[in-house]
This record gives structure tokens, sequence and C-alpha cells, in this order.
């Protein structure tokens, strides 16, 4: 199971770019799988191919108006079943001993 955090915004489009991240977490959130919408990226679980697929297509769909694109991508892979996003944190509020703001 891959955990997979990314970010992506295009270049010369102002300050905000709230219209593109909305865009790609219309995508995201579409696709089915498990995420995770932080300040500055998103987290998304599943198999290699389906969070490659999805963090694609959301290049697919910047591109289409945005000629220049930077891209930050982090991956985790770890055998075994999903649920990690919720999971590693429980974990570390269990060794905590109460809950996160998270």
């Amino acid at each position: 199971m891959v955990l997979l955090e990314f970010s992506m915004s295009p270049f010369a489009r102002g300050e905000s770019l709230s219209p593109y991240v909305a865009r790609s977490l219309d995508i995201i959130d579409k696709s089915g799988l498990p995420y995770q919408l932080t300040p500055m990226g998103t987290i998304i679980e599943g198999e290699w191919a389906e969070v490659m697929a999805v963090v694609t297509a959301c290049f697919e769909a910047m591109r289409i108006d945005c000629d220049r694109i930077s891209t930050q991508i982090k991956i985790d892979y770890r055998a075994g079943p999903g649920g990690r996003i919720k999971a590693k944190v429980a974990a570390v509020e269990d060794r905590l001993g109460r809950k996160l703001s998270t």
C-alpha cells in the first residue's frame, strides 16, 4: 500500500492558487481513494497505479491552461493493508496518551 503526499501548483498565476487546488481536489475526491488535505499538500492512500493515476489526472487538468507547473511528490510504500493515513496518527496519539490537533 502506498501513501503519496503531493502538491502541484502553476507558475505565474498570481498569489491565490485555490482555483487550481480546488480543481485537483475535485479529481482526488472523485477518485474514491482515502485522502487527507493539508495546507501544504494532499496525502492519498492506495495501490501504486491508483495513486499515480490520480496525480497524472491532476497534472493533465492543470496543464490545460498552465504552461509551467511545479510538483512535489513524497511516497511511502509498505506491504500490507490500507488505513495508514489514520493509523499512523493514531499510533502517535496512543504513544502520547492524548489526541493531537491534526
